[in-house]
């Protein structure tokens, strides 16, 4: 009497990989109909733009796949001499920084005492910020100390950088303080 092999055995990879001697898997044992179907995330983007992690002051080298204007992936840059293609968790997650539904895309104020958010445009924003600003500058402005030296200056106002900011953003932002008459300015890099 002959034995009868089951067909479904002939379809287990353990199987096959016993009958061809592939103990390690990693030959055609490992295929599949679907693993072949499979592509990889990235092909099908138009362009690939270098970028930095914005997370921390470490400065990991990211790839970011852009697809119709739009980001479709981003991944650790191998050729980054810091980080060698490596992100941590919150880099590694930072396409959902950009790309998140849960990312506010407006501008929403609570005024003082108020209960619930309002949204404001952009402009309307921008010139709340800027009043502000002004008119805690000209309340606090210091012309001189009391012994007549000359100061310039308003104390009332600080700046903490983030430790992504590159040296011409930092550029930009010392030279709008110090017209401003802003001193201090630090960077979270140094705290």
């Amino acid at each position: 009497m002959t034995r009868r092999r089951l067909p479904l055995l002939d379809r287990w990879p353990v199987i096959r990989q016993l009958a061809t001697r592939d103990i390690s898997g990693l030959g055609d044992n490992a295929r599949s109909p679907h693993s072949d179907s499979l592509r990889p995330r990235t092909e099908a983007a138009d362009r690939v733009v270098r970028s930095v992690c914005p997370y921390c002051a470490v400065g990991c080298g990211q790839l970011v796949y852009v697809k119709d204007d739009k980001i479709s992936d981003i991944e650790g840059d191998p050729d980054s001499p810091i980080s060698e293609g490596c992100l941590c968790p919150k880099g590694a997650a930072t396409m959902q920084l950009v790309t998140g539904d849960h990312r506010h895309d407006r501008v929403l104020y609570r005024r003082p005492g108020g209960t619930a958010w309002e949204q404001l445009s952009l402009e309307t924003a921008m010139d709340m910020v800027a009043d502000r600003v002004k008119q805690t500058r000209d309340d606090h402005w210091e012309e001189a100390l009391p012994d007549g030296r000359g100061t310039r200056r308003t104390m009332a106002i600080a700046h903490l950088g983030g430790a992504t900011l590159d040296n011409e953003e930092n550029y930009l932002l010392k030279k709008l303080y110090t017209a401003l008459g802003i001193v201090q300015v630090e960077n979270q890099a140094r705290i």
